[in-house]
Protein backbone atom coordinates (compact mmCIF):
# COMPACT_ATOMS: atom_id res chain seq x y z
CA UNK A 1 0.00 0.00 0.00
CA UNK A 2 2.54 2.51 0.82
CA UNK A 3 4.21 2.40 -2.92
CA UNK A 4 0.47 3.02 -4.08
CA UNK A 5 -0.16 5.68 -1.62
CA UNK A 6 3.32 7.07 -2.78
CA UNK A 7 2.54 6.93 -6.80
CA UNK A 8 -0.88 8.18 -6.25
CA UNK A 9 0.31 11.38 -4.49
CA UNK A 10 3.17 12.13 -7.07
CA UNK A 11 1.31 11.44 -10.02
CA UNK A 12 -1.38 14.22 -8.13
CA UNK A 13 1.55 16.72 -8.47
CA UNK A 14 4.14 18.22 -10.91
CA UNK A 15 7.12 16.58 -11.14
CA UNK A 16 8.77 19.37 -10.07
CA UNK A 17 7.07 19.21 -6.64
CA UNK A 18 9.38 17.51 -3.93
CA UNK A 19 7.24 14.96 -1.61
CA UNK A 20 8.51 14.67 1.88
CA UNK A 21 7.79 11.22 3.26
CA UNK A 22 6.41 12.39 6.70
CA UNK A 23 8.21 9.01 8.39
CA UNK A 24 7.35 10.01 12.00
CA UNK A 25 6.60 7.10 14.87
CA UNK A 26 6.46 4.43 11.42
CA UNK A 27 8.90 1.78 11.53
CA UNK A 28 11.83 1.37 9.60
CA UNK A 29 10.35 -1.33 7.00
CA UNK A 30 7.88 1.30 6.18
CA UNK A 31 10.30 3.88 5.20
CA UNK A 32 12.32 1.05 3.53
CA UNK A 33 9.64 -0.40 1.45
CA UNK A 34 9.23 3.64 -0.02
CA UNK A 35 13.10 3.70 -0.67
CA UNK A 36 13.20 0.57 -2.51
CA UNK A 37 10.31 2.06 -4.94
CA UNK A 38 12.60 4.87 -5.01
CA UNK A 39 11.89 7.64 -2.78
CA UNK A 40 14.47 9.20 -1.48
CA UNK A 41 13.06 12.34 0.60
CA UNK A 42 12.38 11.49 4.42
CA UNK A 43 10.73 13.77 7.28
CA UNK A 44 11.12 13.09 10.96
CA UNK A 45 9.66 15.76 13.51
CA UNK A 46 12.18 14.28 16.35
CA UNK A 47 15.44 14.57 16.69
CA UNK A 48 16.05 11.35 18.83
CA UNK A 49 14.00 8.72 16.19
CA UNK A 50 15.70 11.16 12.93
CA UNK A 51 19.11 10.27 14.24
CA UNK A 52 18.29 6.17 14.90
CA UNK A 53 16.82 5.76 11.62
CA UNK A 54 19.13 7.45 9.79
CA UNK A 55 21.93 5.19 11.41
CA UNK A 56 19.88 2.12 10.25
CA UNK A 57 18.14 3.01 6.96
CA UNK A 58 20.59 3.62 3.35
CA UNK A 59 23.06 6.69 3.47
CA UNK A 60 21.44 8.33 0.24
CA UNK A 61 18.30 9.05 2.10
CA UNK A 62 17.52 12.77 2.34
CA UNK A 63 16.56 12.99 5.78
CA UNK A 64 14.11 16.46 6.28
CA UNK A 65 13.55 18.09 9.69
CA UNK A 66 10.86 19.05 9.72
CA UNK A 67 9.41 19.62 13.09
CA UNK A 68 10.09 22.62 16.13
CA UNK A 69 14.20 22.04 16.27
CA UNK A 70 15.47 23.17 19.59
CA UNK A 71 18.72 24.77 20.03
CA UNK A 72 20.57 21.95 22.34
CA UNK A 73 19.31 19.12 19.69
CA UNK A 74 20.56 20.71 16.00
CA UNK A 75 24.63 19.08 16.95
CA UNK A 76 23.07 15.53 16.48
CA UNK A 77 21.75 16.07 12.98
CA UNK A 78 24.44 18.65 11.72
CA UNK A 79 26.32 16.02 10.04
CA UNK A 80 23.69 14.45 7.62
CA UNK A 81 20.43 16.71 7.57
CA UNK A 82 19.67 17.14 4.35
CA UNK A 83 17.07 20.75 4.77
CA UNK A 84 15.83 21.86 8.12
CA UNK A 85 12.38 23.40 7.07
CA UNK A 86 11.15 24.97 10.80
CA UNK A 87 13.93 28.16 11.72
CA UNK A 88 11.73 30.06 13.12
CA UNK A 89 14.56 32.27 15.23
CA UNK A 90 18.08 34.00 14.86
CA UNK A 91 19.06 32.48 18.00
CA UNK A 92 18.64 28.89 15.91
CA UNK A 93 19.91 29.97 13.17
CA UNK A 94 23.29 31.04 14.61
CA UNK A 95 23.16 27.50 16.36
CA UNK A 96 22.93 25.54 12.75
CA UNK A 97 25.84 27.79 11.84
CA UNK A 98 27.81 27.31 14.07
CA UNK A 99 27.32 23.11 14.09
CA UNK A 100 27.63 23.64 10.11
CA UNK A 101 31.12 25.48 10.75
CA UNK A 102 31.73 22.58 13.37
CA UNK A 103 31.20 19.71 10.87
CA UNK A 104 32.93 21.49 7.71
CA UNK A 105 29.31 22.06 5.99
CA UNK A 106 26.91 24.89 4.84
CA UNK A 107 23.56 23.33 6.53
CA UNK A 108 20.25 24.35 3.91
CA UNK A 109 17.94 25.74 5.77
CA UNK A 110 14.08 27.16 5.25
CA UNK A 111 12.75 30.15 7.48
CA UNK A 112 9.09 29.22 8.79
CA UNK A 113 6.43 31.85 8.17
CA UNK A 114 3.60 31.83 11.05
CA UNK A 115 1.01 31.86 8.39
CA UNK A 116 -1.50 30.45 9.98
CA UNK A 117 -4.49 31.67 12.56
CA UNK A 118 -3.41 29.28 15.49
CA UNK A 119 -1.33 30.51 18.31
CA UNK A 120 0.60 27.18 18.75
CA UNK A 121 2.25 27.33 15.66
CA UNK A 122 5.74 28.42 15.17
CA UNK A 123 7.13 30.90 12.64
CA UNK A 124 8.63 34.36 11.76
CA UNK A 125 6.24 37.43 10.60
CA UNK A 126 6.93 38.80 6.95
CA UNK A 127 8.92 41.78 8.89
CA UNK A 128 11.06 39.32 10.92
CA UNK A 129 12.00 37.24 8.23
CA UNK A 130 12.83 40.17 6.05
CA UNK A 131 15.34 41.32 9.09
CA UNK A 132 17.01 38.24 9.39
CA UNK A 133 17.52 37.84 5.48
CA UNK A 134 19.03 41.48 5.45
CA UNK A 135 22.25 39.84 7.52
CA UNK A 136 22.06 36.49 5.88
CA UNK A 137 25.44 36.71 5.10
CA UNK A 138 26.91 36.64 8.49
CA UNK A 139 25.80 33.16 8.50
CA UNK A 140 28.19 31.02 6.52
CA UNK A 141 27.61 27.90 6.99
CA UNK A 142 24.03 28.26 6.54
CA UNK A 143 22.35 28.75 3.37
CA UNK A 144 18.56 29.34 3.50
CA UNK A 145 17.24 28.03 0.49
CA UNK A 146 13.18 29.42 0.79
CA UNK A 147 10.21 29.22 3.42
CA UNK A 148 7.85 27.13 4.98
CA UNK A 149 4.75 27.81 6.25
CA UNK A 150 1.77 25.73 7.96
CA UNK A 151 -1.63 27.08 7.57
CA UNK A 152 -4.30 26.82 9.75
CA UNK A 153 -5.88 23.35 10.62
CA UNK A 154 -9.65 23.97 8.91
CA UNK A 155 -11.39 23.06 6.10
CA UNK A 156 -12.31 26.59 4.98
CA UNK A 157 -10.58 26.71 1.69
CA UNK A 158 -10.82 30.23 1.98
CA UNK A 159 -8.75 30.98 4.95
CA UNK A 160 -6.31 28.33 3.81
CA UNK A 161 -5.93 29.82 0.05
CA UNK A 162 -5.45 33.24 1.82
CA UNK A 163 -3.17 32.11 4.17
CA UNK A 164 -1.12 29.78 1.07
CA UNK A 165 -1.29 32.86 -1.01
CA UNK A 166 0.06 35.27 1.64
CA UNK A 167 3.19 33.36 1.81
CA UNK A 168 3.61 32.66 -2.37
CA UNK A 169 3.61 36.42 -3.17
CA UNK A 170 6.53 36.75 0.00
CA UNK A 171 8.13 33.83 -2.01
CA UNK A 172 7.90 35.26 -5.31
CA UNK A 173 8.81 38.95 -3.70
CA UNK A 174 12.29 38.00 -2.63
CA UNK A 175 13.00 34.45 -4.42
CA UNK A 176 15.10 36.61 -7.30
CA UNK A 177 17.45 38.39 -4.62
CA UNK A 178 17.88 35.43 -2.56
CA UNK A 179 18.08 32.54 -5.04
CA UNK A 180 15.54 30.52 -3.61
CA UNK A 181 13.98 27.25 -5.05
CA UNK A 182 12.08 26.06 -2.42
CA UNK A 183 8.53 27.02 -0.95
CA UNK A 184 7.14 24.28 1.77
CA UNK A 185 3.53 24.69 2.22
CA UNK A 186 1.02 21.77 2.00
CA UNK A 187 0.14 18.45 4.33
CA UNK A 188 -1.67 15.57 3.61
CA UNK A 189 -5.26 17.54 4.15
CA UNK A 190 -4.54 20.01 1.68
CA UNK A 191 -1.64 19.98 -0.52
CA UNK A 192 -3.21 20.11 -3.54
CA UNK A 193 -4.62 23.70 -3.12
CA UNK A 194 -1.13 24.16 -1.80
CA UNK A 195 0.50 23.04 -5.12
CA UNK A 196 -2.20 25.14 -6.95
CA UNK A 197 -0.88 28.52 -4.87
CA UNK A 198 2.71 27.45 -5.65
CA UNK A 199 4.47 25.18 -3.19
CA UNK A 200 7.39 22.88 -4.63
CA UNK A 201 7.34 20.75 -1.87
CA UNK A 202 4.60 18.66 -0.02
CA UNK A 203 4.97 17.04 3.12
CA UNK A 204 2.49 13.90 3.67
CA UNK A 205 2.57 11.36 6.12
CA UNK A 206 -0.96 9.75 7.05
CA UNK A 207 -1.78 9.22 2.86
CA UNK A 208 1.29 7.39 2.48
CA UNK A 209 1.79 5.57 5.50
CA UNK A 210 -1.66 5.19 6.83
CA UNK A 211 -3.04 7.38 9.96
CA UNK A 212 -0.96 7.21 13.30
CA UNK A 213 -2.13 5.77 16.35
Amino acid sequence: MIVANLKQIKSDVPAAVTVVAVSKTKPVDAIQQAYNAGHLDFGENKVQELCQKQETLPKDIRWHMIGHLQRNKVKYIAPFVHLIHGVDSERLLNEINKQGAKNNRIIDVLLQIHIAEESTKFGFSYEEAEAILSKANAFENVRITGLMGMASYTDNNGQLTSEFSGLQDFYIKLKESNNWTTLSMGMSNDYKLAVSLGSTMIRVGSLIFGSRN
